[in-house]
């Protein structure tokens, strides 16, 4: 097997070894993608300083998120079908992320139970949410959450209602998934990914059927998913799952300065940038882009982290040095996911991580506490 170098190798290879609707699910943006390109392409346009005759000496990448020590300030986010990419991708990745040192979120739409992780990892790991209508099956998946022994709970904000994604609808992609002869004949050319599936029980979403009410398999499962994302949510719903969790509470999807000022008066402790990875609202901006003013609208008041677009320990630094205290990764890790396991997600990790220490040094800094706008080029 080639080397793998950076995230792009491990893209490359996820391409060939998973079936190109479950790719097209995590590789794809809404409508006409413009928002997902932004997201890298506002990340690479920014340029760093370079300094010399600095000692380089004593670099490390090692910070906190809401209090939890990191080995660097990267989580792996929420992403829904993990367990597509490769059989038992949520255990899988939550064991990658357990022994480097980062945390892992879990996805309400995962394919692993919350149980899953809670048994097979051997760290604690923060969970998901949306906001759904039916209350009792949200009291209860918090409840679940705690019982685990999640560390934190992330609430998602921005879907609400769902974006168009065209692949999705081309592959067929749907619950259950629409099995075409052209699906079929696909799946014959993934025989690696066919044979993984065929060694797990774990095909479904696992959070989902057997506990939320009447929804036992993948056709009563579509029916109740389609009327639940409620529409209504609101910052009194925040505070809801505020009290019904009672932890360390990080929202996610703020791209506006007066819906980050909320955040920061809700009490919660974290608040993600982000636009869903360009999979909700076309034409938004890139998630760098937006990071800068929400920095200044809340200062101090909450940590403020970024996702959308990361590929690579430079992305990560430019976030930092706008003002992040944190990043979440989701294509980059579901790329290391689908072309090799779980050694793959712990390549994506070391990969990003070597290129944020090498790259800080070069800019002349060798702790997070010291990546300020400095390091960057005006």
């Amino acid at each position: 097997m080639a080397v793998m170098t950076c995230i792009e190798d491990l893209r490359r290879l996820a391409q060939r070894r998973v079936p190109r609707m479950f790719y097209d699910y995590a590789d794809s943006g809404s409508w006409t993608e413009s928002t997902y390109r932004a997201n890298e392409q506002a990340l690479q346009a920014i340029r760093f300083r370079q300094r010399v005759a600095v000692d380089m000496t004593g670099r490390s990448t090692a910070g906190t998120m809401i209090g939890q020590p990191v080995a660097m300030p990267v989580a792996l986010a929420p992403t829904g079908l993990a367990g597509m990419q490769h059989a038992d991708g949520e255990i899988l990745a939550a064991r990658a992320a357990a022994a480097f040192g980062v945390p892992f979120t879990l996805s309400t739409m995962s394919i692993c139970s919350i149980e899953d992780i809670a048994a097979n990892s051997p760290e604690p790991f923060w969970f998901q949410l949306y906001m759904m209508r039916d209350r009792e099956f949200m009291a209860q998946l918090i409840a679940r959450a705690r019982a685990a022994n999640c560390s934190a709970l992330m609430l998602t904000l921005d879907l609400q209602i769902l974006g168009q994604r065209h692949k999705d609808i081309k592959n067929g992609l749907s619950t259950p998934p629409r099995l075409t002869l052209a699906n079929l004949l696909h799946l014959a050319t993934r025989p690696r990914w066919c044979l993984g599936m065929l060694g797990t029980r774990r095909h479904s979403f696992g959070n989902i059927v057997g506990h939320a009410r009447n929804v036992t398999d993948l056709r009563s499962l579509s029916a109740w998913t389609a009327e639940q994302f409620d529409p209504t949510l609101s910052w009194a719903d925040v505070e809801w799952v505020k009290r019904q969790w009672g932890g360390k509470l990080i929202l996610k999807g703020i791209l506006d300065e007066r819906d980050a000022r909320l955040a920061a008066d809700s009490g919660a402790d974290a608040l993600v940038v982000s636009n869903h990875g360009g999979r909700q609202l076309d034409g938004a901006p890139a998630s760098v882009e937006a990071l800068p003013a929400i920095v200044e609208a809340v200062g101090r008041d909450i940590e403020v982290w970024m996702d959308g677009g990361i590929r690579s320990g430079q992305d990560v630094l430019r976030a930092l040095a706008l003002g992040a205290r944190g990043t979440l990764i989701g294509r980059s890790f579901l790329y290391g996911l689908g072309a090799l396991g779980q050694p793959g997600v712990s390549q994506c990790l070391h990969l990003i991580q070597k290129e944020l220490e090498t790259s800080m040094a070069l800019c002349g800094v060798t702790r997070i506490d010291q990546i300020d706008r400095a390091i960057l080029w005006d």
